[in-house]
């Protein structure tokens, strides 16, 4: 695989990257950077839709977000352990994008996947630097690694201003219609939390997010390492 990116962004079904960060991917790709998406199951386990339609969906919203890259492991839905096996898939696709940064969901979720997928990447990004494992695949630096929130969130240690691409993420959430879209009576559709107003909801919560530095729109995220600063009251870090 050739292409080298700026920043990856994992997520353990094909939409969660798009609810958490979207806003943000929109203003990086915008800014010059490569970024990719990395989905780890099908999804197949998932009340509505199907496999082949959720690759539908994610193909569009990669689309509407200008994606460098977009891939599915295809690891087992509801099986994202951090077992031996799954660390070493995702450490060998982690090598071979190379990325600078790298996002996964925040470590506290209702949905016990996303928790997964979680310690699982972070697992993945510390194995990516060690020479003597998996040595038939040349090791990187160590990617910078960032939390992004789904459902459960905290008060963020970064925010950032996703006013100006707020559009964009609507767009990309509209292209998950299976997932998000109202259920019409007579139909053969399951009632989740995601066909439940959720759209409005991760709206919401952009908006308060927002609201903390007086801006319509932010999107927020943690760390478990410091995060370092030149200088305080600096623009740039």
């Amino acid at each position: 695989m050739s292409i080298k990116l700026d920043i990856l962004v994992i997520g353990a079904h094909a939409d969660d990257a798009e609810i958490g960060m979207s806003g943000t991917i929109a203003k990086q790709v915008a800014a010059g950077h490569k970024v990719g998406i990395m989905d780890l199951t099908e999804a197949e386990l998932s009340s509505n839709g199907n496999v082949q339609l959720r690759q539908e969906e994610a193909a569009a919203a990669s689309l509407v977000l200008g994606l460098a890259h977009r891939s599915n492991l295809g690891l087992p839905d509801r099986s994202l352990h951090a077992s031996p096996e799954n660390i070493a898939v995702v450490t060998k696709a982690i090598r071979q994008l190379s990325p600078d940064i790298v996002f996964a969901p925040y470590w506290e979720d209702r949905h016990p996947d996303h928790v997964a997928a979680s310690k699982l990447v972070e697992e993945a990004v510390f194995n990516a630097k060690l020479r003597r494992y998996m040595p038939e695949i040349p090791a990187i630096s160590a990617p910078d690694l960032y939390y992004y929130f789904i459902n459960d969130w905290r008060t963020p240690d970064l925010l950032v201003d996703v006013t100006a691409y707020y559009s964009l993420k609507e767009q990309a959430l509209e292209c998950y219609r299976s997932q998000f879209g109202q259920a019409v009576p007579g139909e053969d559709v399951a009632l989740t939390p995601l066909n439940q107003g959720y759209v409005e909801r991760v709206k919401a919560r952009d908006a308060l997010l927002g609201q903390r530095k007086l801006i319509p729109y932010a999107e927020g995220f943690a760390v478990k390492s410091p995060y370092l600063i030149e200088l305080f009251g600096s623009s740039s870090t």
